[in-house]
C-alpha cells in the first residue's frame, strides 16, 4: 500500500500527541509540586544527635539467678532509662525548654518556610499546638540490647539543633539524678524513722526501770535474792549457836547473869531472820519475789527495745550502704554535635519519589478507564 501525504502527518500527530488530561492531573501537577516544594519552598533541616546510657553503681556480686533475670530485663532497659525517654517526649520537658517561648521563637523565624513554620498564619499557637509540632522535630531511640538512647534533634538552624539537644539532654540528666535522690531519701528516711522510734521506746524502758529500782529499792532481784538468803542462812547459824549456848548455861549455871543477855540476844536474832525472809520471799510488796515478776517484765522489755535499736542502727547502715551503691546516673556517650550542613531533606529522593508514585499512579488510572470503557461497548 502507498502511503499518500495525507496519511504521514497523521502519524505523526498520533506519534507525537500531547499527554491527555490524566498524566497532567496525576503526574504533571504533582511533580510540579514537587519541584516547587523540595526545590524552592522547603527550609534546610539541621540533624544534631548524642547519645546516652542510664548507668548505676550497683557493685553488688550477681547470683546465678540475679544474672538470668538481669539478662531478661536488660532487652526491657532500666527504669530509669525509660523514665528519661519518657520525660524526653513530654509536655513537661517542652514547657522546660519553652521557658521564656525560647523553642517557640526557634521555629517561628522569619527564614524559615511557611510550610516549616510553627504557626505560620497564626491561627494554632496553644501549647497542645507547639507540643504536637515538638513531637514531629524531636526523637528518641531506644537500642535494647546495649541499653543506649539515641536522643535526635531537627531544627532550621545549626545553632537551634546544638542547644535544644543539650538542654535536652541536661533535662534527662536533672530527671534521673532526682528520681534517683528520692528513692534514696525514701529509703533512709524510712530506716532513720525506725531508728528514732527505736531509740525512744529504748529510753523509754531504761526509763521505766530505772523508776522502777528507785521505787522498789533493788538492782536486781534475781542477783540479790542469793545474798539475801545467804544472811538469812548465817543468821539462822547464829540463832542454833545461841540456842546452843543458852541450853549449856541452862544445865551449868541456871542462875547465871548471862541468860537474860543470851534471850535478848536470841530474839533480836529472831527478828533478823524474819525482817530478812521477808525481804527475800515475803508477802509484802517490798520483798524480791514479789519484785522480781516486775522487774522481770521491765527487764525484758529493756532488752528487747536494746536489741530493736541495735537491729535499726544496722538497718540504716545497710540502707545508706544500698542508698549509695544504687545510686544512678546519666553518662553521656556522644555529645550533641553542631551541624555544619542540612541533611534534610531529601530533595532529589523526595522528587524522585513523588514522580515514581504519580506514574503508578496514573498507570493504574489509565487501566481502570480503559476497562470501563472496553466492558461499556
Amino acid at each position: 500500500m502507498i502511503e499518500t501525504a495525507d496519511t504521514t502527518p497523521a502519524r505523526a500527530r498520533a506519534r507525537f500527541r500531547l499527554p491527555g488530561p490524566l498524566f497532567l492531573l496525576f503526574v504533571a501537577l504533582p511533580t510540579l509540586a514537587a519541584l516547587a516544594y523540595f526545590g524552592v519552598l522547603a527550609s534546610d533541616v539541621y540533624v544534631s544527635e548524642s547519645r546516652f546510657i542510664v548507668r548505676s553503681q550497683d557493685k553488688a556480686t550477681p547470683t546465678a539467678l540475679g544474672l538470668l533475670l538481669n539478662n531478661a530485663t536488660l532487652s526491657h532497659g532500666t527504669p530509669e532509662s525509660s523514665a528519661a525517654q519518657s520525660y524526653l517526649l513530654s509536655r513537661d520537658a517542652l514547657s522546660a525548654l519553652n521557658h521564656g517561648n525560647a523553642y517557640a521563637r526557634a521555629y517561628t523565624r522569619p527564614g524559615i518556610s511557611r510550610f516549616d513554620r510553627f504557626d505560620p498564619l497564626g491561627l494554632a499557637g496553644s501549647f497542645e499546638d507547639l507540643y504536637k509540632y515538638y513531637e514531629g522535630h524531636v526523637r528518641v531511640d531506644s537500642d535494647s540490647t546495649q541499653g543506649i538512647t539515641v536522643l535526635t534533634v531537627r531544627a532550621y538552624t545549626p545553632a537551634d539543633a546544638h542547644v535544644i539537644n543539650e538542654q535536652l539532654l541536661r533535662l534527662a540528666e536533672t530527671t534521673v539524678n532526682h528520681m534517683s535522690e528520692r528513692a534514696r531519701h525514701d529509703l533512709i528516711t524510712t530506716s532513720e524513722r525506725e531508728v528514732f522510734d527505736a531509740k525512744a521506746a529504748a529510753r523509754a524502758a531504761g526509763a521505766a526501770l530505772a523508776r522502777f529500782r528507785n521505787t522498789a529499792g533493788v538492782i536486781d532481784p534475781e542477783k540479790q535474792a542469793p545474798i539475801q538468803y545467804e544472811l538469812v542462812s548465817k543468821l539462822q547459824d547464829e540463832l542454833i549457836e545461841a540456842r546452843s549456848d543458852r541450853r549449856q548455861l541452862m544445865i551449868v549455871a541456871p542462875q547465871s547473869a548471862q541468860i537474860p543477855a543470851l534471850d535478848a540476844r536470841i530474839k533480836e536474832i529472831e527478828t533478823r531472820i524474819n525482817e530478812q525472809s521477808g525481804l527475800a520471799a515475803g508477802n509484802r510488796k517490798k520483798s524480791l519475789a514479789a519484785a522480781g515478776e516486775e522487774y522481770q517484765r521491765l527487764s525484758l522489755e529493756s532488752d528487747f527495745a536494746a536489741k530493736r535499736l541495735a537491729a535499726s542502727l544496722a538497718s540504716l547502715e545497710a540502707a545508706e550502704n544500698e542508698a549509695q551503691r544504687k545510686s544512678s546516673y546519666v553518662e553521656r556517650i556522644v555529645e550533641p554535635n553542631r551541624p555544619d550542613s542540612a541533611i534534610e531533606p531529601h530533595r532529589a529522593r523526595g522528587i524522585l519519589t513523588t514522580l515514581v508514585f504519580s506514574l503508578i499512579v496514573w498507570g493504574v488510572a489509565t487501566m481502570l478507564i480503559a476497562g470501563i470503557r472496553e466492558h461499556g461497548s
